[in-house]
């Protein structure tokens, strides 16, 4: 049974309940009714850290796999909280900027796999097939009981493979959606963890929750329900940023003079669509009011795709979603004010760049 209450906290960071709503419907011809909570949700960033906890109360190392935006900001992050975090990147660079920041690399996967000692490793890279491949070695240079955790955006499907092939090696294996962009990274971030709950709970729950946002790291379930979920969270946002460049568009070709920063950031402060996009849309707005310095091409990631499988796997009709998936694409074709407001806020989310003219 999905604790949808739980989950809502977990994307929004806070909730606030706001009464009952009564649902009539009927069911086999028998009138049932049901209670709701009705809920305002808005994602509070910047995020209230569990600073509180006691630094060193555990003692925990772990190896990030993966020195990019997401990988480094979640290593400093980690270091910041006490866990004793190394790294690897394939990229000599990024291994360089990461022991400036006082983290040991190591310049081989070969070596980030100790045969000495219990191996708790995050890989944090792009999903598909580097991923892939990294994981498959991990399945033939780890040892039972280590623990090792895909941080992604990976298919669901491919987390399920992976994982039966480290069971087979006792390797315990989590899928850990990881949602908050870079600054989530590093200032805290909202995880989706699918896995193994004894190990989750005895092994990797005070380190993760240590790291998060608040409400921010829930356990999902078996293996897969991490990625799975957060799959259907990217798809939310595609949604919710299509909605708000729709609207946005309306406004700026009214007749009347808006200022679109006032109005974004009046709404994201007031509003029941109050929320952290209305934010960032203020914050892109106060950089550039009329979005001229940017082209209207929105980039668009598999998971939106493998929701729509999913959708069409269990007769589940998602228009919005399908619908926001087909505007990114025509973005490509087109440049429209709707489609720079998008671009806009995935800049601001950060990790991806809007273009400019």
């Amino acid at each position: 049974m999905i604790d949808f209450d739980l989950m809502w906290k977990s994307f929004c960071g806070n909730l606030h309940e706001c009464g009952k709503i009564n649902v009539e419907t009927r069911i086999g011809g028998i009138k049932a009714q049901f209670m709701y909570s009705a809920y305002i949700f808005y994602y509070d960033v910047p995020v209230k850290r569990h600073r509180d906890q006691k630094k060193g109360g555990y003692v925990m190392k772990l190896k990030m796999v993966g020195l990019g935006k997401m990988g480094l900001n979640l290593a400093l992050n980690m270091k910041e909280h006490g866990v004793d975090v190394e790294g690897f990147d394939v990229n000599e660079e990024a291994r360089q900027k990461a022991e400036s920041e006082n983290i040991k690399t190591y310049a081989s996967l070969e070596d980030v796999a100790s045969k000495d000692e219990k191996n708790v490793i995050w890989v944090m890279l792009p999903a598909g097939k580097i991923t892939n491949s990294v994981l498959h070695q991990l399945v033939e240079l780890c040892n039972a009981n280590d623990i090792v955790i895909d941080g992604g955006n990976s298919d669901h499907r491919d987390s399920l493979k992976t994982a039966h092939l480290m069971e087979e090696k006792g390797i315990y294996f989590f899928d850990i959606g990881t949602s908050g962009g870079v600054y989530g990274a590093r200032h805290g971030a909202s995880f989706m963890c699918g896995g193994n709950p004894d190990v989750f709970k005895n092994e990797l729950q005070e380190m993760l929750e240590s790291i998060a946002t608040t409400n921010g790291c829930l356990y999902t379930g078996k293996t897969g329900s991490g990625h799975y979920l957060k799959m259907i969270h990217n798809a939310m946002l595609y949604g919710y940023m299509q909605t708000l460049g729709e609207g946005f568009e309306l406004l700026e070709k009214s007749e009347f003079d808006y200022d679109l920063q006032n109005v974004a950031d009046s709404l994201s402060k007031s509003s029941v669509i109050r929320g952290w996009l209305l934010e960032l849309a203020a914050d892109a707005f106060k950089k550039d009011p009329d979005l001229s310095k940017i082209k209207g091409v929105v980039g668009a990631s598999k998971t939106t795709g493998w929701t729509i499988e999913s959708a069409c796997e269990l007769g589940v009709p998602i228009p919005v979603i399908s619908t926001s998936l087909m505007m990114r694409l025509r973005s490509k074709q087109d440049d429209s004010f709707s489609a720079k407001v998008i671009a806009s806020l995935r800049d601001e989310v950060g990790g991806h760049k809007a273009q400019s003219k």
